[in-house]
């Protein structure tokens, strides 16, 4: 087994070795590309985002800056929509469901490193899976860490750190992250707070 399949198996890995420093590289110059890419040369961003996310939907959006380690770790359904500033650490697989809104400066890190100083400066490293559901909203400035399942009807707080798993149909926030309460059938007449919808959405 190589220091790639290793890596995706979750298993202790070395970053440099067996090719993988070359193909971070490569993406490296992709991601540079869409950063460095003008605003009002959409067509150019579209295709550059699609060329580095792994498995996408049709609707697509990903604003600028966006990173990522290697990218063909990531996938991400239906109508995925990313602010400015999101990070991926795809060293394993980052698997996102439909229609999720990710806010500015969110952190989503599968990589990690040894606890033991003596391990870690061996070089060895490692990647554990995140995955989130569908239909949810991670609020700015939230880190998710290895490991982490979202579930589908999600809202994160801004500023969490998400470092356990999160129930369906959660509302959640802190660090570390915890369920604050459940959505219910009140919260549908609602757009903040107490603030009710004056326009019928579902029109």
């Amino acid at each position: 087994m190589n220091q790639k399949e290793r890596m995706l198996a979750e298993l202790p890995y070395r970053a440099w070795l067996d090719g993988l420093a070359e193909e971070r590289q490569e993406t490296k110059k992709k991601v540079f590309q869409f950063n460095h890419t003008s605003p009002e040369e959409q067509e150019t961003l579209d295709r550059l985002i699609r060329e580095i996310i792994g498995v996408h939907g049709e609707a697509l959006t990903v604003e600028q800056p966006f990173h990522c380690d290697y990218g063909s770790n990531i996938e991400v359904g239906e109508n995925f929509f990313a602010n400015y500033n999101l990070t991926i650490l795809d060293v394993a697989k980052v698997v996102i469901g439909k229609n999720v809104q990710i806010a500015p400066n969110v952190s989503i890190y599968t990589a990690g490193h040894p606890l033991d100083p003596e391990a870690r400066n061996s070089g060895y490293e490692y990647g554990i899976g995140i995955t989130i559901g569908d239909n949810v909203w991670i609020g700015g400035n939230t880190v998710v860490n290895p490991g982490v399942h979202i579930g589908n009807n999600v809202v994160i707080g801004s500023g969490s750190v998400v470092t356990k798993d999160i129930p369906d149909n959660a509302v959640a926030a802190g660090n570390p992250c915890r369920v604050l309460r459940y959505l219910t059938e009140e919260d549908k007449k609602y757009y903040y707070k107490k603030r009710e919808f004056d326009v019928d959405y579902r029109e």
